[in-house]
């Protein structure tokens, strides 16, 4: 006998779909069953498959509104963000538009239309002085980007939407489209035989992106709400991370430079003793994060790298 429960499909509508981590959530949501799936971002992007695409323009609440009533999700996924950091600090209306605005838009439709809707922000909340944080640790954005992903959490915590608030760092993962993450970087510079500076006072939990979308996957099935933090097993500095990816895929180690932060004179401040701790995710949502030689693996499978 099936039961009319067992036949409900899940809309799930992804915000942002065409980045680095919006590709990977389609990838993987596009082949769960009893998944109705959107994806919708800000220009024209076609997907393999047959998976419905919209455009919407976050900075419009028209727009927003549209694309969210014409398909009545039960989860709104948001990806989206002006992540530029540097470019934030001199295009602070383009940022405060699309991070917060934009984010206040989807929270108001979320709550009237009663979907759940799971939001990225990031460690940039943070100071980056005494890491790595937990949920609890109070935040202290440095940069105008950190500022507006702080205020996003907080319009969405004010709004009083259905809400997941998944704090992350620096991802990485095979990317099919739109510019190479960290680790492709890398080994293509190192392969051309090209030095690569890199900074040796930032510390991160590297986050592999399948990981964040396994916890997206489990924060829908267990309808978890609250402010959960994804990251990577280990704990390490941006130039450890590359030469272990230059130990990974036998390259060479001298080509990559050790400098400072300060040395890339960027215009935007950034955390330096950063990073998150996960243990809620791991005991709430029985998160496990690959180790990152594993994650190499995947990638240079994926990749043929």
């Amino acid at each position: 006998m099936i039961h009319s429960h067992d036949l409900i499909k899940k809309r799930i509508l992804v915000v942002g779909s065409n980045g680095m981590l919006g590709q990977r959530i389609i990838t993987y949501l596009s082949k769960k069953p009893k998944v109705e799936l959107l994806a919708s971002s800000a220009e024209e992007f076609s997907y393999d498959g047959n998976t419905a695409y919209a455009i919407v323009d976050l900075c419009r609440k028209e727009s927003v509104k549209n694309v969210i009533y014409d398909f009545f999700p039960d989860v709104i996924i948001n990806t989206a963000a002006f992540t530029n950091v540097d470019l934030c600090e001199t295009e602070r209306e383009i940022a405060w538009k699309v991070n917060v605005r934009g984010v206040e838009y989807l929270a108001e439709t979320a709550r009237i239309i009663d979907a759940h809707l799971i939001h990225l922000s990031t460690d940039y909340v943070f100071d980056g002085k005494n890491g790595p944080y937990s949920e609890n640790s109070k935040p202290r954005p440095i940069s105008y980007y950190g500022r507006t992903k702080l205020a996003s959490e907080n319009v969405i915590r004010l709004n009083g939407a259905l809400h997941t608030i998944i704090r992350t760092n620096v991802l990485y993962g095979p990317v099919k489209m739109g510019r190479p993450d960290f680790v492709k970087w890398v080994v293509t510079n190192l392969r051309e035989n090209k030095e690569i500076r890199i900074v040796t006072d930032q510390i991160n939990n590297p986050t592999y992106i399948d990981d964040i979308v396994q916890a997206i996957d489990k924060i829908i099935d267990y309808k978890k709400q609250g402010i959960f933090n994804i990251g990577g097993a280990e704990l390490l500095s941006r130039y450890d991370f590359t030469v272990r990816i230059a130990d990974f895929f036998n390259l060479n180690k001298d080509l990559i430079k050790p400098i400072i932060t300060a040395d890339l004179k960027q215009p935007a401040p950034r955390p330096l003793k950063s990073g998150l701790v996960t243990l809620k995710a791991e005991t709430m949502l029985g998160y496990k994060p690959h180790k990152i030689d594993d994650s190499f693996l995947k990638i240079k499978q994926e990749l043929n790298l």
